[in-house]
């Protein structure tokens, strides 16, 4: 077998990337602690992850980040925090199927951004695949919200998804613009420093104990730093390089199918026909919208 056999493309380290985001949801539901507490730990531990690598062989590259990049990526940062605190509390207020589903509706606004910010052209074929996921989503959470109890899908979860979604779509177009003049590693510690920093003044605003946890709980936040950011958000990072922001956005999408498959087996919450159904069209949505993508992108 060749090295280059070995060799991971975009298109695979997506896919992974999603399969280990789909993680979080349940993660999160697990851990009885503090909403913000969960979140902010999850992002101090992948910072202590990425932060040694960074630091050993990028150190020359931290030193030639212009401001504008630097400000950028810390504005990334603090959307992201902003995501994962209003996401983890919608958790909360509503199922893991609705809760996904709606904070991936983000593809909504990165292919606003894309266009109005990035220059991205959004193609007819392109605006199908995110209408079709996007369909796909809605009846998954509409399905999900006639099983569960009304009480369950609140108003207020529902939002707080949605203030989610806004904030990633913000924090994905940011990686784009920057990912192709900064490495990974360099760019994924400012912002997740950023992100740790504003989740730890949250977390004294709203009172919370910082320590006095069990030491399930701390697994727990170290399984969110290893599975749904290293492998999850990292690697996205990473794919943000080499693939544009509409692509790794839809892409996204994938998370409420496995989520809610994770849940299913994991939390005993059992989807019903059309939660089921919607997640096939969503697999849809993604299937056209990146192979489309791909068909228009320049060979090298």
């Amino acid at each position: 077998m060749y090295a280059s056999d070995l060799e991971v493309t975009p298109a695979v380290a997506l896919a992974g990337a999603v399969f280990a985001a789909s993680t979080s949801a349940i993660l999160v539901r697990w851990s009885t602690a503090p909403s913000s507490v969960a979140a902010f730990y999850r992002v101090l531990f992948t910072t202590a992850i990425v932060a040694p690598v960074a630091l050993l062989w990028y150190r020359e590259e931290f030193a030639r980040l212009s401001r504008r990049d630097l400000g950028v990526a810390v504005v990334a940062g603090v959307a992201l925090a902003i995501h994962f605190a209003s996401w983890f509390e919608s958790l909360n207020h509503t199922s893991v199927a609705a809760s996904v589903t709606i904070v991936q509706s983000q593809p909504i606004f990165v292919a606003l951004g894309a266009g109005l910010v990035l220059g991205e052209r959004i193609s007819r074929e392109t605006v199908v695949g995110i209408t079709v996921a996007i369909g796909g989503a809605a009846a998954m959470s509409l399905g999900d919200a006639g099983q569960a109890p009304i009480s369950d899908a609140t108003l207020y979860g529902n939002a707080l998804a949605l203030l989610g979604a806004i904030t990633v779509a913000g924090y994905v177009l940011a990686g784009r613009s920057i990912r192709q003049r900064v490495s990974l590693f360099p760019y994924v510690t400012v912002v997740y420093t950023a992100c740790a920093l504003t989740l730890f003044v949250l977390v004294g605003t709203q009172g919370h104990a910082y320590v006095a946890y069990p030491a399930r709980e701390w697994l727990l936040f170290l399984g969110m730093a290893i599975g749904p950011g290293v492998f999850g958000h990292t690697v996205v990072n990473w794919v943000l390089k080499h693939l544009e922001s509409v692509v790794v956005s839809v892409a996204w999408l994938g998370e409420p199918v496995g989520a809610t498959l994770l849940a299913l087996v994991l939390l005993a919450e059992v989807p019903d026909t059309v939660t089921v159904v919607g997640g096939l069209v969503v697999l849809t949505g993604i299937y056209v919208t990146t192979i489309e993508r791909e068909r228009r992108r320049p060979t090298d």
